[in-house]
């Protein structure tokens, strides 16, 4: 039987890049619909990644004092209620729960779509004195938004994250932690995603609901869309004041708590494959691939061909290696190696056997190597680092070059419509211009960015004088 390319089921990505999206996550088997409208089922393959994402934050999470809890999944309404700013934030999203079994309930349960006011309700009774601070505590929990649009891993009804939730004695401490937990986020994207990130703060209109202030990382997909990757949010002592979250201070006179949350979620999945995907399908960074290398054999049923993968797996033990002993032909299981993003693939066969080398190829710039089978562990290792490295610098090269900078409204049009990426633009600060240019572009306020530089001094859309320079963009 002739090969059938797996690839030709992928809709190609400068033809229509949502059908591409879909098309990945449903060939590479990351995904599959149910009949739950608006919700997935995370596959072995998919939920693999999302383990080893899980993996490597919860350890730099632990490293600056972290510790994990777990609370319900149910908050009662008039729980929910006690924050105004944060109820109407979320309001249009909230799943209620209204019986038990058969019966009625006396009060209304909202599916937890976030756990703040659920945390708050805990600290208070939790928290008394100055000895109990910092709390800096953490779930890995689902939460359920009823979203009207879904997408895989970008936008469902229910999805997996981690929800980070401190309090802290004063609101130096908590703004600490909150700047602490972003730049955690953001060398986590850079250095185990390959996934470079603009650091910085959201808008007024932008911010979480309830929050003082809002840190954002944003990335940049191949189609030019920005896609924001983790919040951090500092709630000031708003909360506490709310719910009551007193502690006995030094001077032993009563004092509220300052409050943080931070989150990530399975939409870095999503990022991953618009960031780095290709025409055949994921391409997956080596620190987040669930298989780093497959092995496959040539001419399998030839004498001693399996041993010697087999033999070549066991050397390779420190990476997360396997070997393709499936009775497909080789042709099939490159293009299964490569739709599934695999990082590199060993090809070993009879007469690589006999000269003592075999063949390692790159999912990432299909580059082939011929190496002696006794340098392979050292070669492996070596072109794996390396290929983190090159995908995180292709990604920014990517990112910085789909940049552009606006001075007016016709500009930020032209540059919207015809050159999509981010666009750097003045802004006066005024939430007017902001919702002028979400109604006239549909693109919206990215960040402020940390670093702050001056592409001009009148405000792109109004043009007074500028307050600040924008990332705006159009979103998943």
């Amino acid at each position: 039987m002739a090969d059938k390319k797996l690839v030709e089921a992928i809709t190609s990505m400068e033809e229509d890049f949502a059908q591409w999206y879909t098309d990945v996550v449903k060939k590479a088997e990351l995904i599959d619909y149910t009949s739950v409208k608006g919700c997935m089922v995370i596959k072995p393959a998919g939920y693999a990644i999302w383990e080893l994402i899980q993996k490597q934050l919860d350890e730099r999470f632990k490293a600056t004092g972290v510790e994990n809890v777990y609370l319900p999944m149910f908050i009662p309404e008039s729980l929910l209620q006690k924050e105004k700013d944060h109820v109407e934030g979320f309001a249009p999203e909230v799943a209620w729960v209204t019986h038990g079994g058969l019966n009625p309930l006396q009060e209304r349960l909202c599916v937890r779509p976030t756990s703040e006011t659920l945390f708050c309700d805990f600290y208070k009774n939790d928290i008394h004195s100055y000895r109990d601070l910092p709390k800096v505590y953490n779930q890995w929990c689902s939460v359920v938004r009823w979203e009207k649009e879904t997408r895989p891993f970008l936008r469902s009804r229910e999805f997996l994250w981690q929800e980070g939730h401190t309090a802290h004695a004063t609101m130096e401490e908590a703004e600490e932690r909150t700047i602490q937990m972003l730049n955690l986020y953001a060398d986590f994207c850079e250095e185990v995603l390959a996934m470079p990130v603009i650091r910085g703060r959201k808008t007024e209109k932008e911010k979480f609901a309830g929050a003082e202030s809002t840190y954002t990382i944003e990335a940049l997909m191949h189609d030019g869309k920005a896609l924001q990757s983790g919040t951090s949010h500092n709630f000031g002592d708003g909360f506490a004041k709310t719910f009551g979250i007193q502690f006995a201070d030094r001077d032993n006179r009563l004092k509220y708590v300052y409050q943080t949350s931070w989150g990530m979620t399975t939409r870095l999945i999503g990022a991953i494959i618009m960031v780095h995907g290709d025409n055949s399908g994921l391409v997956l960074p080596p620190r987040v691939a669930p298989t780093q290398i497959m092995i496959i054999p040539i001419q399998q049923k030839k004498e001693g061909v399996l041993d010697t993968a087999y033999a070549l797996r066991d050397r390779l033990g420190s990476f997360r290696v396997k070997v393709d002993d499936s009775d497909k032909s080789p042709g099939w299981k490159f293009s299964e190696q490569e739709m599934r993003g695999i990082p590199i693939r060993v090809e070993i066969g009879p007469k690589d056997m006999e000269a003592g080398k075999c063949v390692i190829c790159r999912r990432d710039t299909g580059e082939k190597l011929e190496t002696a089978l006794d340098e392979l562990e050292t070669k492996a290792g070596e072109i794996l680092e390396r290929m983190q490295k090159e995908m995180l610098e292709r990604a920014r090269a990517h990112r910085d070059s789909h940049t552009h900078i606006a001075q007016n409204m016709e500009e930020l049009q032209d540059v919207l419509d015809n050159h999509p990426g981010f666009v750097k633009a003045m802004w006066c600060a005024n939430q007017a211009c902001e919702d002028e240019i979400k109604e006239k572009f549909a693109a919206t306020s990215r960040c402020m960015p940390f670093d702050q530089e001056w592409v001009g001094d009148r405000c792109v859309c109004c043009g007074k004088p500028a307050k600040k320079m924008v990332y705006w963009g159009r979103a998943y």
